[in-house]
């Protein structure tokens, strides 16, 4: 399918597309937008500085493999919002997020940002799509995500995709660490993603958790930080599943597989309840 760009001179900014999200309800169609947005990016150094604190990760003089999604997020925010999106953005779950490290990500930029959505395909729950970001330099393609997100509202006939079974591998503790009752307004003034399922305890009732939720993708930033001895500067991709939410505050375990070219690990809680599980792996 090919895709209709719109070129925006800047990041848009997000009070403005946080009210056009609350005030959307119901859904509008059953087919997605063949639209994507793109505009160029760089890096603020003070900010890049707060996020790598913020996750846990050292100063490599590279980007942490996750960093592209937070400035994507504005962009993912303006396609998610328009009119032309058919789902109402409040009450989308993240399920799954993969990215692919297609070469060092070295530099400030600027960088080319690009989001499209793609893929609509019935689920047991609902539908389910895929959120895609690219982030290119003046070489080409450096980075992509999928965010595969499941809107219950929407129904469709059809056979649900089959999922593959990887053979499990032994995990060993590799950390653990403490999840704030204040992450998830930290992570929000970085990350731009003020939810209000991760802000307060308050917040998060009205949409049926007893307490905030730790932010996914801060989980998997937080995971991958942890996991830097066991991934290589380039040249393979990180894929995680979302289970059951990090409620806050709350302490976590890492697990992982031994250091190899392919290996998996898991975020677990209380009563080794699993958060997240992940593999990484190098690209074909």
């Amino acid at each position: 399918m090919a895709i209709d760009w719109l070129d925006l001179p800047a990041p848009p900014a997000l009070p403005a597309l946080f009210a056009r999200a609350a005030l959307r309800r119901g859904v509008s169609g059953r087919t997605l937008p063949s639209s994507g947005l793109r505009c160029q990016v760089s890096v603020d150094p003070a900010h890049l500085a707060r996020y790598r604190q913020l996750c846990g990760f050292a100063d490599n003089g590279l980007l942490p493999a996750t960093y592209p999604h937070i400035q994507a997020f504005a962009l993912q925010m303006r396609l998610l919002s328009d009119q032309r999106f058919p789902f109402p953005l409040l009450g989308l779950v993240h399920l799954q997020n993969r990215i692919r490290v297609l070469r060092p990500l070295g530099g400030l930029g600027p960088f080319t940002v690009s989001v499209q959505v793609r893929d609509l395909q019935p689920h047991d729950k609902g539908a389910t799509f895929s959120l895609i970001t690219q982030l290119h330099d003046q070489l080409g393609l450096l980075w992509e995500g999928d965010s595969r997100i499941l809107c219950r509202a929407l129904r469709l006939n059809g056979q649900l995709p089959e999922r593959e079974a990887a053979a499990e591998l032994a995990q060993s503790p590799l950390a653990h660490w403490q999840a704030p009752a204040d992450i998830g307004r930290r992570y929000a003034r970085v990350a731009g993603d003020y939810n209000p399922i991760h802000l307060s305890a308050l917040s998060a009732k009205l949409f049926g958790f007893p307490r905030a939720i730790a932010h996914g993708l801060w989980n998997k930033a937080r995971a991958l930080a942890e996991l830097s001895a066991h991934l290589p500067s380039a040249g393979y991709q990180v894929e995680v599943r979302f289970h059951k939410p990090v409620l806050l505050p709350g302490a976590v375990q890492l697990l992982a597989s031994e250091l190899a070219p392919s290996g998996q690990f898991s975020l677990l809680g209380t009563n080794q309840q699993t958060h997240m599980s992940g593999s990484w792996s190098p690209l074909n």
